[in-house]
């Protein structure tokens, strides 16, 4: 990895870059299933993965109040709902499932968390930070609970500004925040097509934590600033 010169200014992305190491997080909450022996296969997961997805997007579970166990907890009740509406498990399912996974990919959270801390620290000591994250409208939450929020001196959130990645203007909104051009930002994030691509058509750097995406296609893309630990940000740029 090159070393990235003149930065003034780094923007993250905060789902499935800082609390899941670059994994997509329905694999992690595959792992949760498998961890918690739910027996259900792999692809009526996904479906109600999305079903979740949609139905949190058309209406308002999270509250800003709510931390990520909390986001973890309803995301959870709803797929396995869906589930069994569909005859994919049995009634009683979500009682006897939705707690355990929760927990278990709260936890996976919280040591990705602690694992990206010694990054974060690194890095906001020498520029000023933004987060820019797809979420819920509780990130704050979120990210007071694991105590991340004093690394980061603004938050674009998108349930809050009413831009949702992969529209570039989200990350336009965080250059803007930092009071600096795109060519002085770099852009860390897991998705090519919703952080790498919007950030470098706007002209920011990039780098690409990548890790087990959503689907094959993502997996096969290949990029000359990917990354596989957060650890490669600070030797890209301190």
């Amino acid at each position: 990895m090159e070393h990235i010169d003149n930065l003034k200014g780094i923007i993250f992305d905060y789902g499935g870059t800082i609390d899941s190491r670059g994994v997509h997080w329905s694999e992690v909450i595959w792992d949760g299933y498998c961890h918690c022996s739910v027996p259900v296969d792999k692809q009526s997961f996904r479906d109600s993965y999305v079903f979740a997805e949609r139905e949190l997007a058309r209406t308002r579970h999270i509250l800003p109040e709510h931390n990520f166990y909390d986001l973890l907890l309803i995301k959870m009740q709803i797929e396995l709902a869906d589930l069994v509406d569909h005859d994919k498990l049995p009634s009683g399912a979500v009682e006897q499932y939705a707690e355990p996974i929760a927990r278990y990919c709260y936890q996976q959270a919280r040591s990705s968390v602690e694992e990206a801390r010694p990054v974060l620290e690194a890095l906001a000591a020498r520029f000023p930070m933004v987060l820019v994250s797809n979420f819920y409208g509780n990130v704050e939450t979120v990210l007071a609970d694991f105590d991340l929020r004093r690394y980061f001196g603004q938050i674009i959130e998108s349930a809050v500004v009413g831009v949702r990645k992969p529209d570039p203007r989200i990350f336009m909104l965080g250059v803007e925040a930092l009071g600096l051009q795109p060519s002085e930002v770099l852009v860390v994030g897991d998705s090519y097509k919703k952080d790498i691509v919007p950030a470098e058509s706007i002209g920011c750097h990039v780098l690409w934590l990548k890790g087990k995406g959503w689907t094959a296609e993502e997996d096969a893309v290949m990029h000359p600033c990917i990354i596989t630990h957060l650890t490669e940000v600070t030797d890209a740029v301190l």
